[in-house]
């Protein structure tokens, strides 16, 4: 991208994400616009160039969170870690987000279901990345990690309900220690795709 170009992304980014600081902190009906543009240091006119509404700034965490995926997959290509680790990391990336607070998962949660517009772009961003997935589970199958008689698209949708079941029951119980549930969700899901070597290194 050109000077123009990562600048219109940095700002966009940062609306994101003061918007969603601001969202966890006081809840989604209690956040403005103009709260969001003060927060990000920004003119409320610069807001309307980046997202139609306050509803669609809530629609662009799908696009980021399969641009994660799509991170994820280019570290399995380079080869450099194992697949446990690229998972793994790609897991707790996607949980950052809804994790800030169980208030704001409650709110993605019910926005994500209620607005139906989104919600079509949410499904469509989640069947994009399971495909992505299904292309890391695959390379793990090929180097020994992952068990290989599992199908790959299957395992892909089971990594996308673990982590989406893990944060449906965090929000509800409000419970502290997000990280841990996180990571006893992912280590739990390993343990069910990996194979036998793998199992036992871990």
């Amino acid at each position: 991208m050109g000077r123009r170009e990562r600048r219109a992304a940095e700002t966009r980014l940062r609306l994101f994400s003061c918007a969603l600081e601001l969202f966890a902190q006081r809840g989604y009906s209690n956040v403005t616009v103009e709260d969001i543009t003060q927060a990000a240091d920004v003119g409320k006119g610069t807001f309307f160039n980046y997202f139609e509404s306050k509803d669609s700034v809530l629609g662009v965490m799908a696009e980021i969170q399969l641009g994660k995926v799509a991170d994820a997959l280019e570290q399995a290509a380079s080869g450099k870690d194992s697949i446990h680790s690229v998972l793994r990391r790609a897991f707790l990336r996607l949980a950052e987000e809804p994790g800030r607070s169980p208030n704001l998962a409650r709110t993605l949660i019910s926005f994500f279901l209620a607005n139906e517009q989104v919600r079509g772009v949410v499904e469509n961003r989640l069947a994009e990345g399971r495909k992505l997935i299904a292309q890391i589970v695959a390379a793990g199958q090929e180097r020994g990690e992952i068990d290989a008689l599992l199908n790959k698209d299957r395992v892909a949708m089971h990594l996308q309900e673990t982590l989406i079941g893990t944060i449906v029951m965090w929000s509800l119980k409000g419970e502290p220690g997000f990280e841990m549930w996180v990571e006893e969700s992912f280590q739990h899901f390993w343990g069910a795709i990996a194979t036998r070597s793998q199992k036992q290194e871990s």
